[in-house]
């Protein structure tokens, strides 16, 4: 009669196959100063617990409805991966659940992390968790607490992935879009800082078609590296927008521009009988969508159906509002300007005049 091999007899342990604890823990005193900077009213705890605490009273609300996002940074990883550039991602992966919070006129509260690879390296994990506090410095919201996952034979080589979950709020009745939105209602289009964190699949392989290696100079970017340029962060447009919703500026919506550009973002915060009017002649295109366009054969349409092509934030605000909400966002350090309108809907939810600067 066989018997199973005795694992403990023979000695093993978790780190021969493949997890160091100490690491993990290493991990945990490296980060604790930057999370300690994200402290915000509603949460002054450390991490190490099993859960976050957030008091929503101490923060200052009375009657909140909470909103939640969550998301990734897609492929975008494999630029910081293959180039060890991890110092920015983590602000990316924050930006692509605070921004979906305060489209819904909410403000960021708190922030959890999931970040899972093959070896824990300590001095990656702590460069990517000093982005992710960067971000969340930025959004004004707590970064409460997150999960690191060692996990062999599931991740190769240097390969890791992130994900993040956004808690924001905002008092009942006041949540967008509002009910009032309708034609004639102007869009700002607020500028992004270059592709984000969107189509990266895409970027990648018109990198491969370009032939260039990501040390070589940037076509598009005087100066930069192409790995250094297209790693650039996704923009939080966080303050800025909670301030201009707390002056009582007329933001009837707003539409994070991410993943499906103009014509599949825009219209999910439309009702059925409104229609967005784009003028892409007053719509300011960085070089690097031109460079992608050119270099991959794409058309216009599917660069606005793949990226931001420089709006990171479209805005739907009050005709009498749209100047003040321009000089609101300029004096925030925004780049903002009109291009558009609300219009009755006929057939398609977006419609397009001019063309892009491409």
């Amino acid at each position: 009669m066989s018997h199973p091999q005795n694992l403990t007899a023979n000695g093993l342990s978790y780190k021969q196959a493949g997890v160091d604890i100490d690491a993990g823990n290493a991990l945990v005193e490296a980060i604790k100063p930057a999370v300690r900077s994200t402290r915000r009213s509603g949460a002054d705890g450390e991490i190490g617990g099993f859960g976050g605490l957030f008091d929503l009273r101490a923060a200052g609300f009375t009657d909140p409805v909470l909103v939640a996002a969550n998301d990734g940074v897609g492929t975008k990883l494999k630029i910081a991966i293959e180039t060890g550039s991890h110092a920015t991602i983590g602000q990316d992966l924050v930006a692509m659940c605070v921004n979906d919070i305060i489209v819904q006129g909410a403000e960021p509260l708190f922030f959890l992390d999931y970040f899972a690879t093959g070896k824990l390296d300590v001095e990656q994990g702590t460069a990517i968790v000093n982005g992710i506090a960067e971000g969340c410095r930025m959004a004004g919201c707590a970064l409460l607490g997150g999960e690191t996952a060692e996990m062999p034979g599931m991740y190769h080589g240097g390969d890791y992935d992130l994900a993040g979950f956004a808690v924001g709020a905002a008092e009942r009745g006041t949540l967008l879009p509002r009910p009032d939105i309708a034609e004639g209602d102007v869009l700002v289009a607020i500028a992004s800082s270059g592709v984000h964190s969107n189509g990266y699949s895409l970027v990648r392989k018109i990198v491969e078609v370009s032939g260039l290696g990501w040390s070589a100079d940037a076509p598009f970017a005087p100066g930069q590296s192409l790995s250094e340029a297209l790693l650039t962060p996704t923009r939080i447009y966080v303050k800025p927008l909670l301030a201009a919703l707390k002056a009582g500026i007329g933001i009837k919506a707003l539409a994070h521009i991410t993943g499906g550009g103009f014509i599949d973002n825009i219209p999910r915060v439309l009702p059925d009988n409104l229609a967005a009017q784009v003028d892409l002649d007053a719509v300011a295109v960085p070089r690097v969508f031109a460079w992608l366009s050119q270099v991959g054969g794409m058309d216009q349409r599917e660069m606005l159906r793949t990226f931001n092509c420089g709006v990171g934030m479209l805005v739907a605000v009050a005709p009498h509002d749209a100047e003040k909400l321009v000089h609101h966002l300029t004096e925030a350090g925004e780049t903002a300007s009109v291009v558009g309108k609300l219009v009755r809907r006929t057939a398609e939810p977006v419609t397009f005049q001019g063309k892009l600067a491409l």
